[in-house]
Formats: structure tokens, sequence, C-alpha cells
């Protein structure tokens, strides 16, 4: 079935390159922002495959930490961002930005930030770390510098008064391997973790309680644009406001990331998922 599928997608993206060929050469680029978060990747590359794909667009992807894309947005480099967790992970952002970004609107509902650790850890609160410390081997594994959790992680350490355990940087890839092997091994783990994730799907996990609310309440995921894309690409704009995933959908496209992503580039996959679910992709589309 996945090599049929495949034949197909690739069959259509070829003979959407050779149609491209005929296109105006001043072809409008859309430059998006993503950071090196699991549902981030997957919205953005999405994203990034339709606006090629059905709507005519040249689109740059860059990779960066969450405040250098705030910054480039605010500059007007970048023209939008799809991970955007408000209103407490990024919050900080948005009260430095202001004016100079646009919010076109949530795309996923429900997220959530905190701690986890795998559902065999003998604890469930965030209050119990410091007497179980060395079971952690005195660290928890978060993920690149500029991410809100890791702001929110460094609170819980004064708040909690975790004197003995560091928060280690590193990225999302690298914080999955981490819990992954230590899992394999039946060791305790605690890692900076979100949801939605696949890790959720693939390990049976748990968030420890969090009695003090360092790391806020449900969010919401958000589209931002820079100030103005909705009066000069206007259907960029409105395409982006449609653009909306529930927990399912999501968790599909991110366990096919997942799934595929040594084989097939992250666009290539966005395709796959995109002609797997023709009928919502094209109820995004402006009129």
């Amino acid at each position: 079935m996945l090599k049929k599928l495949l034949t197909f997608v690739f069959a259509g993206i070829f003979a959407f390159t050779l149609a491209a060929c005929d296109l105006d050469p001043d072809t409008e680029t859309v430059e998006l922002g993503y950071v090196n978060w699991a549902e981030g990747v997957a919205m953005n590359y999405l994203a990034h495959a339709i606006l090629e794909d059905e709507m005519g667009y040249e689109v740059e992807s860059r990779m960066a930490d969450a405040g250098p894309i705030y910054g480039s947005l605010a500059s007007g480099n970048t023209d939008a961002f799809l991970d955007a967790w408000y209103p407490f992970t990024h919050q900080t952002y948005r009260d430095e930005y202001g004016d100079l970004i646009e919010d076109l609107g949530y795309n996923f509902e429900g997220a959530k930030i905190g701690l986890v650790v795998p559902e065999y850890v003998d604890i469930d609160s965030i209050a119990e770390m410091n007497d179980y410390a060395d079971e952690f081997d005195n660290q928890i594994v978060g993920i690149d510098p500029g991410a809100g959790i890791m702001g929110a992680a460094s609170d819980a350490i004064d708040v909690y008064n975790l004197d003995d355990i560091d928060l280690q940087t590193s990225s999302g890839p690298v914080m999955v391997q981490a819990l992954s092997e230590a899992i394999d091994d039946g060791e305790w783990v605690v890692v900076t973790g979100w949801e939605p994730h696949f890790k959720f799907a693939d390990y049976d996990l748990k968030f420890l309680e969090d009695p003090e609310g360092t790391f806020g309440e449900s969010e919401n995921i958000h589209t931002v644009a820079r100030a103005g894309l909705s009066e000069d690409m206007p259907e960029v704009a409105e395409f982006l406001s449609n653009f909306y995933l529930d927990s399912e959908q999501l968790g599909n496209l991110m366990g096919m990331m997942n799934e595929h992503g040594d084989d097939y580039s992250e666009l290539e996959i966005a395709r796959m998922w995109m002609a797997e679910n023709e009928e919502l992709v094209q109820s995004w589309l402006p009129e």
C-alpha cells in the first residue's frame, strides 16, 4: 500500500515540478520559520507543501530557536511561524514584540508542557524529585535553550528547590533518544516534554504533577506572522488562518514523520500525508 501511495505522490510531485517551469519568474516566496520540535516540524512542512503544490508559491523553510524566529518575524524577514504556544510558553515573546507580529489564530487546541517520566517511575509529582535525584542521574534532559519550556523548567528547579538536579540543554531529537534509551534499560529518566508529540504514542509516559503551576495550564498552538502579511499576501494569511489539526490528525502526521524520517525528507512525507487527507487539505485553501 505504501509503495503504491509513494508512486502516486512522487508522480504528482514530478508533474508539479514540470508545471512550475512555466510559472512567472516573479512568483512570490513565502519564508517559514520552524523550531526542531516534532509538532512544529510536521506542521511547517505540511504548510510548506500546500503553499507550493496547491497555491503556487515558492517556499523557504528555515529552522532556528524560538527567540530568533520571533525576532525575524518582528523584522519582517520571516513571514510565518506555526508553532507559537500561548498563553504561557511563548508569552514573553508576544509581550516583547507586540504589534510587530500578527496572530492568525490557533491551529491546535489542548497543548501541554511539563516534566515527563516513564509510567513505571514511582513518583507522581515534581515536588518528590529531590528525594530521588540519584535515580534521575541528577538531571532533567532538556531541549534547545531558547525554548519556553526550558525557562519554565528552570523556574521549576527554583520553585521546588531541586538543588541536586541540573537542567541539561540538548535538542528535541536528543531528548527523545535519551528517553528511549532509558526506557529500553528500565532506568528512571525525566525530560522536558510536551503534548502533542509522537513519544506519547510510542511509550507509556506521564506528566509529573505541578502543584505550583510553574508550567502553566493547557495551551493552544497558534500561527503567527509578520505584521502586514494579511495585507500583502492575503491568500497566504487566509490559508494559514484556516490551517487546523485535531489531536488524531496531528498525531498521525507526526507518526508518519517519525516512521519514515530515515528514508524520506519532511517535505516528501508531508506530501504523502496530503495524498491521504485531500479533503481536509482542500478545506483550508482560500475560496
